[in-house]
């Protein structure tokens, strides 16, 4: 594999591809191309996402909540905000740098393969070792490798739709991807609830099935060689600076950004923190909670899903995304306000099946609403899409610090479902002011 260095220029020259191909791959010195997308591309997305975002939901939600509890319970709220906030200052921008690596990676295997494979390798084996260790700084360090490689993962199986699909095929395989984070999301806590009594074989299960998605993918899907290829212009400076856009000249945009922030804030700042709701503060004891938290998931799954496929194609016939989204955030404040008043495990339930509606929703017109707020009509979609995914990365990352300052310092758990109401009351009124988009 090579990352040979190239004469600084337009690092947005990636982002499409032109250029003759041989029988065999991409002719010397054209632009790297892959290859169309076969009848095992959509299904392979599938699975990819749906065994990386399963690892991502037993993680977060179960494994690792257990085992800092397991560690010191009297400290775990702080303690888990101290592992997830140190692992976010290292992943926040991981997926757009590795991104941007995997465009002018030239090796045999193509530019994504060395670095999904790679991502999921080391993943995997950190993932082997995080289940023996009892020392919070070891497991802040294997956990921050874990999230930096599983990113690495990330972003380069997320370019294969631009990469291998035409723009009018983009839809379905963007709906793969949705599926499999939905599903995977729920069953990923749904196995790590039954695997939570031996944290060690629950770590292990999920490093060993990431790893197998990973090389099955590749190899069932293979890329053009991109060795010989001519790769994109290289500018550090040009890079960090598309990264700024002008809220004043795209106000839109900024308003867009921000509403996304606050609503996946309010959704997050309470999710984060459900295994700990069901311990402390609906008083199950941690076995009985580690199986809630499958419960919870599926009884969110379908309704989560039926609320895609509904407000989807329901938004598209209207021509309309900001109705949807604030019904959505109605939706959401029902949700999170029935523990206040139900503080017991039906009150639970309830609030993950108004929660997976609202999600639901927000989930299908907000990426619509975003596609329609691009600088310059979407001329740079790939890097303002990506900024666009800083904001959902941000507050989701930023979640457990601020659920952990808010338990401690400002009422308890109460107010956690209080700051996310707030949160996706902001998010809704932030989107009165975008014009361009009904």
């Amino acid at each position: 594999m090579s990352l040979s260095p190239i004469p600084a220029g337009d690092p947005a020259a990636g982002i499409a591809y032109t250029g003759a191909l041989s029988a065999t791959g991409p002719i010397t010195g054209e632009a790297p191309q892959s290859p169309p997308p076969t009848r095992a591309l959509l299904p392979s997305i599938l699975v990819a996402s749906l065994a990386l975002f399963a690892t991502y939901g037993g993680l977060i939600a179960v494994l690792l909540p257990t085992q800092v509890a397991l560690l010191d319970d009297a400290n775990k709220v702080s303690n888990l905000a101290i592992v997830t906030t140190v692992s976010f200052v290292f992943t926040l921008f991981a997926q757009p740098i590795v991104g941007a690596f995997s465009d002018r990676t030239r090796s045999r295997f193509g530019r994504r393969a060395p670095w999904m494979v790679g991502g999921a390798v080391i993943g995997g084996i950190f993932l082997l070792g995080l289940g023996s260790l009892t020392s919070l700084v070891w497991i802040t360090v294997f956990w921050v490798v874990i999230q930096v490689a599983l990113n690495a993962l990330q972003g380069p199986l997320s370019a294969i739709t631009p990469d291998r699909f035409p723009c009018e095929k983009r839809g379905a395989a963007s709906a793969m991807f949705g599926v499999g984070t939905q599903v995977g999301m729920t069953l990923g806590i749904m196995a790590a609830g039954a695997l939570a009594a031996n944290i060690g074989i629950g770590y292990s299960a999920f490093g060993i099935a990431v790893i197998i998605a990973a090389v099955l993918f590749v190899v069932v899907n293979r890329d053009r060689s991109s060795k010989e290829a001519t790769v994109p212009a290289w500018s550090w400076k040009q890079f960090f600076a598309g990264f700024w856009i002008d809220p004043r000249t795209n106000p839109d945009f900024a308003w867009a950004f921000a509403a996304r922030f606050l609503f996946i804030l309010g959704y997050f700042v309470v999710i984060a923190f459900q295994l700990y709701i069901l311990t402390d503060y609906i008083g199950l004891s941690l076995g009985e909670a580690q199986a809630g938290m499958g419960t919870l998931a599926l009884v969110s799954l379908v309704p989560t899903l039926a609320a895609i496929v509904l407000a989807g194609w329901w938004s598209d016939r209207a021509g309309r995304r900001k109705v949807f989204i604030y019904v959505a955030s109605v939706v959401m404040v029902i949700a999170l306000a029935v523990p206040i008043f139900m503080p017991d495990f039906s009150g639970m339930i309830i609030m993950s099946i108004l929660n997976g509606v609202g999600f639901g929703l927000y989930m299908a017109t907000d990426a619509a609403l975003m596609t329609e707020v691009l600088p310059g009509g979407g001329a740079a979609a790939g890097k303002d899409l990506g900024i666009l995914n800083v904001a959902t990365n941000i507050p989701q990352a930023m979640s457990p610090a601020i659920a952990g300052v808010i338990i401690a310092s400002f009422g308890g758990y109460p107010m956690l479902f209080v700051f996310g109401i707030v949160a996706v009351i902001a998010a809704a009124l932030v989107l009165i002011p975008i014009k361009s988009v009904r």
